[in-house]
């Protein structure tokens, strides 16, 4: 069974840092692309960063850029969302996703049909 299992997030405070996790099982995620994407309250998702394969690639959206860095380690089948300097905007839920068709920035923008998504994880950020 193809599992992405997201950990990390909770209750972060302005200014703060938080850490997301996403680990793949059932599946090697060296030959996919991870995307991290994130939907707030009434708002509709949008991406967030993205990483290829090998690490080369990665894509930033405008409002994280500086702040969050996504990294990955194939070794480990996990992949990492670092995010720092957080701000009120940024209380969203988070998912991560293992798109093994859709290169570093298309599946940004974009995800493939065979994606494997995460469960997601809740990121509050609040004094």
């Amino acid at each position: 069974q193809l599992q992405l299992e997201e950990s990390g997030g909770g209750l972060g405070q302005p200014g703060g840092s938080l850490k997301l996790s996403c680990t793949a099982s059932g599946f090697p995620l060296q030959y996919s692309t991870v995307v991290y994407f994130r939907q707030a309250p009434g708002k509709e998702r949008e991406g967030v960063s993205c990483i290829s394969a090998g690490s080369s690639v990665v894509h930033y959206a405008d409002s994280v850029k500086g702040r969050f860095t996504i990294s990955r380690d194939n070794t480990k089948n996990t992949a990492w969302l670092h995010m720092n300097d957080l701000k009120s905007e940024d209380t969203a839920v988070y998912y991560c996703a293992a798109d093994p068709s859709t290169p570093c920035p298309e599946a940004y923008y974009r995800p493939g049909n065979d994606a494997v998504w995460g469960q997601g994880s809740v990121v509050t950020v609040s004094s």
